[in-house]
């Protein structure tokens, strides 16, 4: 099921990513961070009304830093969106497995299982040949900011498996996710832009569209890590490219050379081999053993 989760979630990413490319000429990255959180926020407010749950919570310093992270890297993400193209921003969000394989060993004590390292590098070289990024010279800080947003959800996944692993439920954790995201994206707004641009009727529906996606997106992923190895869940993470680059040609008209699609096998062939590893180590006995 973790792996068919994360399938989920990464459609709905790309759906996401789809939609902020379409919104990436009228508005900043901190605003898209804004409107994305605010709706996830006024969604999972709903539920926390009508279902009466509580939102009390013995993990608050979990939830500052799962929030704190993953703001800076959706900040980031959408600047890179906006600033670069599609191919450069998505391949460098998508170093966060890379980082998340070094993470979850020191912090959560994962050991290094040379099958799963194996399948995200894999799996960063089928993004390599499939998005072929490039930079220009004048881009160079966009693309470090790139590159930080993939390090920051790297924190932010390892942050979400230490709260699954104290009891905390899914929605609790999108729920505080949707509100540092909220303040901390308008914070940034203010402070950088100082004006917010202004929300027309049809743009309105799409940012309504990548609130919906995003909302069930951080579900599904949360429910990935909450019951699945990081490892895995993070090689299967790169589904989303794949949904991207059909997005992309279907509403973009990109089409994709033989590379891309070479690309594209080797990430899937990542995501088998990753299933594949995780399966065995749970049927060897002690668990942990490569």
């Amino acid at each position: 099921m973790t792996s068919s989760w994360m399938l989920v979630a990464g459609a709905l990413f790309a759906t996401m990513g789809t939609f902020a490319k379409f919104l990436g000429a009228h508005f900043t990255g901190a605003e898209l961070s804004l409107y994305r959180s605010l709706i996830a926020l006024i969604l999972l407010g709903a539920f926390v009304a009508v279902k009466r749950v509580r939102l009390a919570t013995p993990f608050w310093k979990g939830h500052v830093w799962r929030g704190a992270t993953g703001t800076v890297s959706l900040i980031g993400y959408f600047y890179a969106m906006t600033k670069l193209p599609l191919a450069t921003a998505f391949t460098l969000n998508y170093t966060s497995p890379i980082f998340l394989t070094i993470l979850s060993t020191i912090l959560l004590r994962e050991k290094f299982r040379r099958r799963l390292v194996f399948a995200i590098a894999l799996g960063f070289i089928g993004v390599a040949l499939l998005l072929r990024p490039t930079f220009e010279g004048e881009n160079t800080l966009a693309g470090f900011i790139g590159l930080a947003s993939g390090f920051f959800a790297a924190c932010a996944y390892v942050n979400v498996k230490k709260l699954g692993e104290a009891g905390e439920p899914e929605w609790r954790v999108v729920f505080y996710f949707a509100v540092a995201g909220t303040i901390g994206s308008a914070i940034f707004q203010a402070l950088t832009d100082f004006e917010f641009h202004p929300v027309s009727l049809p743009n309105a529906a799409i940012l309504l569209g990548l609130g919906l996606a995003a909302t069930g997106a951080q579900l599904a992923m949360t429910r990935a890590y909450h019951s699945g190895n990081t490892l895995v869940v993070g090689a299967f993470a790169y589904s989303t490219v794949i949904f991207a680059s059909l997005a992309g040609i279907v509403f973009f008209d990109e089409a994709l050379p033989p590379i891309a699609w070479i690309g594209m096998a080797i990430i899937i062939v990542s995501g088998i081999f990753a299933k594949r590893a995780a399966d065995r180590v749970a049927l060897t006995p002690g668990g942990e053993a490569d």
